[in-house]
C-alpha cells in the first residue's frame, strides 16, 4: 500500500495540537485537557495540562470492562528455568490489585518513589502497574545493578518502598538480589520505611523482621480477600516513573516521564509505527530495567490491548541460537522488537540461519531494531533467512518513543540499509554544526530535534531542572540536544552515524567510527566489530578496530586484518588511517547490548576510567586490556 506518513507527517506540521488532540481520544481521561500542550508550564512546555487520568486502568481495567478480561495480557517464558505462565487481563487486574493494597497497607500512596528491583519476571510488571494505580512512581532499577549503584538511586528518588526478589538467575549462575538490597539500604542515606520481596525457588532469602515483607504472602491475603484498590486520579502532567540513565559526571540522571503524553504517544505508536492490532501478540526481547521495556513490554503492548510477551532468556545460550525462533512459533509472535546485538549474536553461533528451519513462522510479520547502530549486513542477514522486513529505528531513553522510524502501520517506506528512516509526527529533526548552524543535506554534523518535544517525552530530569537544561537544551538554544552525530539526506532519511563523543579527528578530517564499523561489518567472516578512535602525536586520533569473528573462520588473523584494512580504504578512502583490526573473542557491552566504546578509548589512551555500572562481564575489559597490550598499544 502507498505510505499515507507524508500526508499525516504534513498534518502534525499545520497543527501540532490538533494532531495530539486527535491522537489522544484513544485514551481513557478522567477529566480532558484545558490546554493540549501549555508552552508557560516545565522547562520547555507540558502536554495535556489540565487533564486527568490513570495509567494502570488504560492498561488494564479497561480492557477487562470491555470484553478482554479472558485474554492473555502477558505470556512469562523463562528457557532458564523452564518456567511458563500465561496471565490475562482479569488475572493481571487481580494481582495488580492485590499488590496496590500490601502497598497501600504499608503507607504508600500518590507521588511516593518506589524502586523496582527485579529480574525478568511477571511480578516486574505488575510491581509497575501497581505503582501506576497508587499514582506512586516507579523507579525500575536494573536487577542485580551493584549495591552502590543502587544507594545511589535510592539517595536521589527517596523511595517510601523497595519491592524486589531475593535473586535473578542468569544461564550459568544465580544471582543474589537480595545481599545487593540489603548492602544498598545500609550505605543510602535515604530509606525505605519497607520492602517487599518476591521468593523465587531458586534462592529463598532471609527476610528483616518489621522490614521486609514476603510477596506471596501479602499479595496472597488481598486477594483471598478480593480487596478492591480503585485507580487514583492523577493529572496528566504528573510523574508516572523515573528511570535513571548514564551521565557524564558519573551521578545517574533521573529521566521523568509523565502520565499524559506518555500514554498517547505509545499507545498511537503501537498501530501507526508497528503495524499491531489489539489482542495480536507482541514481543519487545528487552528487560524491563531499560527504556524498551517500560515502553514496549509493559505499557505500550498494554495501553493497546495486546498480548505482551516478559522472556527471561537470552538469545543464545537458552539453549541455543534458535530460542527466538521457539518463542516467536510458540506464542504465535507476529513482532519482534530487539536489539541489533541480539541478532548478531545469533548470526554468530548460526551464520547460515539453519535453526529458522525448525520452527513454523508464518505468522510472524516484522522484525524491528533498536538500541545500537543496526549495521546493513545484519539487516540484509535477517531479511534474508527469516524472509520478513527488517526496520531500524531509533530513540533515546530520553524521549521514551521512536525519533526516526518506519512507521509501517501507515504504509512502510522504501528502506534505506543504515538509516532509521524518517522523523516520525512530533519530531523535527535538524543537523546543525558546532556552532549551532544548518548544514547541507549529506554533510555530518550534531542531530538535534526542535522544541517543544512531543508527547511521552522527558519533561525534565527528576529534581535537576538545571541540569536538564544544561545537559540537553542550552548548546543548542530552541533544540534538545540529542547528542548523536549524523546526516539527512535529500530525500529526508536519517543516517545516525555515531554518538558525538564517537566522531574521531584524523588528521583534521571528522569520521565517523559508524561509518567504519559498517564497512568492517560488511566482511563475510566478521559477526561483529567495534571501532574506536585512539590518541596519536602524530594525526590526533587514529582509528583502531575490534573484530569478533563468525564460527568456523580458518584464515589466519593477519590474513583477516589485511583483508579488513583494504576494505575500509576502499568504502571510506585512505583518509581514514586504518591500519589495526583485533581480533577477540567478545567486546565489552551494557546489559542492554551497547558496546562500551568509551571505557575502550580511555584503556587505549592509558586514561583513568571507572568500571561502568551497567557491564554485563566485568572480564572482558580485562580481555580487551589483554589484546591490546599484545599489540604494544598500551
Amino acid at each position: 500500500m502507498a505510505s499515507e506518513y507524508h500526508e499525516i507527517y504534513e498534518s502534525w506540521q499545520k497543527n501540532p495540537e490538533g494532531f495530539w488532540a486527535g491522537a489522544a481520544k484513544e485514551i481513557d481521561w478522567i477529566k480532558p485537557a484545558e490546554k493540549v500542550f501549555d508552552a508557560d508550564a516545565g522547562t520547555y512546555g507540558r502536554w495535556f495540562s489540565g487533564a486527568t487520568c490513570n495509567t494502570c486502568y488504560n492498561a488494564v481495567d479497561r480492557h477487562v470492562e470491555r470484553g478482554r478480561a479472558g485474554q492473555p495480557a502477558i505470556i512469562y517464558d523463562s528457557p532458564i528455568t523452564g518456567a511458563k505462565r500465561t496471565i490475562s487481563y482479569s488475572e493481571l487486574k487481580e494481582e495488580v490489585e492485590a499488590l496496590s493494597a500490601a502497598m497501600r497497607d504499608r503507607g504508600v500512596e500518590k507521588g511516593d518513589r518506589v524502586i523496582i528491583y527485579m529480574p525478568m519476571i511477571p511480578e516486574a510488571a505488575v510491581a509497575m502497574l501497581a505503582c501506576a494505580r497508587l499514582g506512586a512512581i516507579h523507579s525500575v532499577v536494573f536487577g542485580g545493578f551493584a549495591a552502590r549503584e543502587l544507594a545511589t538511586r535510592i539517595n536521589d528518588c527517596a523511595p517510601k518502598m523497595i519491592i524486589s526478589a531475593s535473586c535473578g538467575v542468569e544461564p550459568n549462575r544465580v544471582v543474589h538480589y537480595k545481599p545487593l538490597l540489603d548492602e544498598a539500604i545500609e550505605i543510602a542515606d535515604a530509606k525505605p520505611s519497607s520492602t517487599i520481596i518476591f521468593q523465587r525457588e531458586q534462592e529463598i532469602c532471609t527476610l528483616i523482621d518489621g522490614r521486609d515483607f514476603d510477596y506471596a504472602e501479602v499479595v496472597g491475603k488481598h486477594k483471598a480477600e478480593g480487596t478492591e484498590v480503585p485507580c487514583v486520579e492523577v493529572a496528566a502532567t504528573d510523574p508516572l516513573y523515573i528511570l535513571y540513565t548514564s551521565g557524564t559526571t558519573g551521578q545517574p540522571k533521573g529521566v521523568v516521564r509523565d502520565n499524559g503524553g506518555h500514554m498517547v504517544a505509545l499507545k498511537w505508536s503501537m498501530k501507526n509505527i508497528y503495524n499491531i492490532e489489539p489482542g495480536e501478540v507482541y514481543w519487545a526481547a528487552s528487560d524491563v530495567g531499560w527504556v524498551v521495556g517500560h515502553s514496549y513490554i509493559v505499557y505500550g503492548p498494554l495501553l493497546h490491548g495486546c498480548t505482551t510477551i516478559i522472556f527471561e532468556g537470552k538469545p543464545v545460550g537458552t539453549p541455543d541460537a534458535g530460542t527466538f525462533w521457539r518463542v516467536i512459533e510458540e506464542h504465535s509472535v507476529v513482532t519482534l522488537f530487539t536489539a541489533p546485538t541480539a541478532f548478531r549474536a545469533i548470526k554468530k553461533e548460526d551464520p547460515e540461519g539453519k535453526l529458522i528451519g525448525d520452527y513454523d513462522l508464518s505468522q510472524f510479520r516484522a522484525l524491528f531494531l533498536a538500541g545500537e547502530r543496526a549495521d546493513p549486513d545484519t539487516i540484509q542477514w535477517a531479511e534474508n533467512k527469516l524472509g520478513v522486513p527488517v526496520y531500524d529505528h531509533w530513540w533515546q531513553t530520553e524521549t521514551g518513543w521512536t525519533i526516526a522510524g518506519n512507521p509501517v502501520g501507515l504504509g512502510a517506506l522504501p528502506i534505506k540499509y543504515g538509516s532509521p528512516t524518517v522523523a516520525m509526527p512530533g519530531y523535527d529533526i535538524q543537523v546543525l554544526d558546532d556552532a549551532g548552524h544548518p548544514i547541507k543535506a549529506g554533510q555530518l554534523g550534531n542531530v538535534v530535534v526542535k522544541l517543544p518535544l512531543p508527547p511521552g517525552c522527558l519533561p525534565t530530569l527528576w529534581n535537576a531542572d538545571t541540569r536538564f537544561r544544561e545537559a540537553y537544551l542550552n548548546e543548542f538554544p530552541g533544540f534538545y540536544k540529542t547528542a548523536d552525530a549524523g546526516i539527512i539526506d535529500e530525500d529526508g532519511y536519517l543516517f545516525i552515524m555515531a554518538r558525538t563523543d564517537d566522531i574521531i579527528n584524523v588528521a583534521g578530517h571528522r569520521l565517523s567510527t559508524g561509518g567504519m564499523e559498517e564497512v568492517i561489518a560488511s566482511h563475510p567472516d566478521v559477526a561483529e566489530c567495534a571501532v574506536i578512535g585512539v590518541a596519536d602525536k602524530l594525526k590526533g586520533q587514529m582509528p583502531v578496530g575490534f573484530i569478533i569473528l563468525n564460527a568456523g573462520v580458518t584464515k589466519s588473523e593477519e590474513e583477516i586484518e589485511k583483508e579488513i584494512v583494504k576494505l575500509v580504504r576502499e568504502k571510506i578512502g585512505p583518509v581514514a588511517a586504518f591500519k589495526t583490526a583485533i581480533q577477540v573473542q567478545r567486546l565489552p557491552k551494557t546489559r542492554s547490548g551497547k558496546i562500551l566504546r568509551a571505557t575502550m578509548q580511555k584503556i587505549a589512551d592509558g586514561l583513568e576510567w571507572k568500571m561502568p555500572a551497567t557491564i554485563d562481564d566485568p572480564a572482558i575489559l580485562e580481555e580487551i586490556t589483554e589484546a591490546m597490550k599484545e599489540r604494544g598499544m598500551v
